[in-house]
């Protein structure tokens, strides 16, 4: 999620960019009367809508405001400390003039200057928090890959592909259907499932509640993996695991930004691609250390070896604060306050972010009043410009199954065997793509939000595309033998292992951290938690889809193949990037609502021009072209008729 500023310039507080949750509620009564212009918005406007909150305390006169919170301190017990929120609401307000406010002291002002001065400069629980979050990153993507090294072995011991002279007892239509099923059964169990319980988990158990169950129900699964007797043990193991990995991969990231800081807020929640791919790499050493026991053995440690960061995040995550923003939907002021305390370094800081937020939450009620899951789902596909913001985060999350990363994660020690190598050499060449895949995610911290998202995608879609078709291509290279040792020789062997090594280098920056760090931001406000439900359903879902056709795949066109047909969707997908997907890099709530509000064949029209101008200049060194503007500041025009 990028850090956005607000109309004057200046870094939003905490809680404007925080995803929540939606409960029909009435105004409280404190806010009745004399500020209803502010909360009884034209929810049928939905155009302007997003614009409500770019800072709704901004036209509000002094005097109300003081009398505001005076009301809001006396009704939620904050009596004792209404002093700070009448400052922290003047901060709210006013966050470009803090200098010329007499009410604050000078310890006020140097510390809410030091917020940008020293952004890093933050208390050590938030640290903790996000180490947490961090764990619970590396639980899913270790859960994503042992499975990779095991699948060796237990197709073997499950007999259900042919191994040591021995048949199998299946065809090999249905020996691909239960490898593919038995792989993808988390992510089957994700799309259908995982996903959509986010809303309701999240509203009874909160953001930590629902991070220990799903953790709880990982650390189940992983003993249940281990222990399997048969495939559909096994399979049944795997579905339950996805009940967790559904919930987890929508909750942290939700609650690492409603407790993030805004001027670390991006960076903070981009560490759960970061550490997604810490546990990818994790799981593929589990391959390599347990590889060389004996097979009835190994493969129960590397799927029993995942419970170990589960239990570390259960044991962790009730020593966090709740999300204050929950806390605050929920009515509980003082805790909200107590927790904001916890995560700012000073009071200040905490009760500008709690009145903040509490105005905010307030809007969100009286939008969504009488309306539910089922309503706000409607409304991503019958209002335009949620409709485009739709399609550009299933572009995105499509994008990042099908350009064919999960091919590598899941089956690469099987493709690696398959390229000539032995299986312990097949696991260790595997954990260098989980490495690869981990150091190469690291960049993206630095240019998510400067070079931008867009881009990011447009420049590494076309190495994805080469490296795929390198890879796939490399399989025509005979496997020669040589007549003295018999081992293979290792040309193919290179040219494969070269080629997927080289994908991970291209895709860790780009479609690793762009998908969920763009859907996060796409959708407006009041639709985000069901936006955001909608997004990692369908990755999921193409996630199981790509893990179950694979082995069919390879049956039926060869390496070759299977690798040429991702191989051209990366270049479908470069060109569905380019025409649908605007970019949101550092734009406010309003400039998003503008892009999005685009007509569609306007927004192609424009990025045609774009490209166009990009080829005159940089591939035919045409240097003296008119730069076209930014595009989201000719949002307005472009609409225009």
């Amino acid at each position: 999620m990028s850090t956005e500023l607000n109309e004057k310039g200046v870094e939003k507080t905490a809680s404007e960019e925080s995803p929540a949750s939606h409960h029909g509620a009435s105004v409280p009564e404190h806010l009745e009367g004399k500020k209803r212009d502010l909360y009884d918005v034209d929810t049928s406007d939905r155009h302007a809508l997003n614009a409500v909150f770019e800072n709704p305390l901004a036209n509000v006169p002094r005097e109300q405001l003081m009398q505001d919170v005076e009301q809001f301190c006396e009704q939620y017990g904050l009596t004792d400390h209404v002093e700070v929120m009448k400052k922290g609401a003047l901060v709210s307000q006013r966050p470009y003039a803090i200098q010329e406010m007499d009410e604050l002291t000078p310890d006020d002002k140097a510390v809410l200057l030091r917020e940008h001065t020293h952004k890093w400069d933050q208390p050590w629980q938030l640290y903790w928090l996000v180490s947490m979050a961090s764990l619970a990153a590396a639980v899913q993507g270790m859960d994503e890959t042992v499975n990779n090294g095991a699948q060796a072995f237990y197709l073997d011991v499950f007999n259900i592909v042919p191994a040591d002279n021995r048949p199998s007892r299946f065809s090999l239509a249905e020996q691909d259907n239960l490898t593919g099923l038995i792989v993808g059964a988390p992510y089957l169990a994700c799309a259908i499932l995982g996903c959509w319980l986010t809303e309701p988990l999240n509203s009874i158990l909160a953001r930590r509640g629902t991070i220990f169950l799903s953790c709880f129900i990982a650390a189940v699964a992983s003993i249940w993996e281990g222990v399997a007797n048969s495939w559909v043990n096994l399979f049944i193991a795997r579905f339950v695991l996805g009940l967790g990995i559904g919930s987890k991969s929508t909750t942290v990231p939700v609650y690492t930004a409603e407790c993030a800081p805004a001027p670390i807020r991006g960076a903070l929640v981009m560490q759960w691609q970061v550490w997604t791919a810490f546990g990818i790499m994790i799981g593929n050493i589990m391959g390599v250390a347990f590889g060389g026991l004996r097979e009835d053995l190994a493969w129960r440690l590397i799927l029993g070896s995942t419970v170990v960061l589960p239990i570390l995040v259960c044991a962790q995550v009730y020593f966090c604060p709740e999300s204050p923003r929950w806390l605050i939907q929920h009515g509980k002021m003082q805790k909200a306050y107590r927790a904001f305390r916890i995560l700012r370094k000073t009071d200040i800081q905490a009760a500008r972010d709690l009145y903040y937020t509490h105005v905010g939450v307030e809007i969100e009620r009286k939008i969504n009043t009488g309306k539910n899951i089922f309503t706000q789902f409607g409304e991503l596909f019958t209002i335009p410009r949620n409709r485009r913001a739709t399609w550009a985060t299933w572009i995105v999350m499509f994008g990042q199954q099908f350009c064919g990363v999960n091919v590598i994660a899941y089956y690469s020690t099987t493709i690696f065997e398959q390229s000539g190598y032995g299986r312990n050499n097949a696991l260790l060449a595997s954990m260098g793509t989980g490495i690869l895949n981990w150091v190469f995610a690291l960049p993206a911290f630095f240019t998510i939000d400067t070079f931008g998202r867009r881009n990011l995608l447009l420049l590494t879609f076309p190495f994805l595309c080469i490296f795929l078709l390198w890879t796939g291509m490399s399989f025509f290279i005979p496997e020669n033998k040589d007549p003295v040792t018999g081992k293979v020789q290792t040309a193919r062997i290179a040219m494969v292992t070269t080629g997927m090594y080289l994908y991970e280098c291209f895709y860790s920056p780009g479609m690793g951290p762009v998908p969920f760090s763009y859907s996060a931001e796409a959708f407006p406000m009041h639709v985000r938690d069901v936006g955001m439900s909608w997004a990692t359903s369908t990755t999921w879902c193409f996630n199981f889809i790509l893990s179950f056709t694979w082995p069919h795949l390879l049956t039926a066109f060869k390496p070759q193949g299977a690798f040429g047909w991702y191989a051209a969707w990366c270049l479908i997908l470069w060109v569905l990037v380019l025409l649908f997907m605007p970019e949101t890099k550092a734009l406010t709530l309003e400039e998003l609502d503008q892009v999005f509000s685009v007509p569609t064949w306007k927004h192609t029209s424009y990025q045609i021009k774009n490209a166009t101008w990009h080829i005159r200049k940089y591939v035919f060194f045409q240097r003296n072209l008119e730069p076209l503007p930014p595009f989201y500041q000719g949002a307005e025009k472009l609409m225009e008729s």
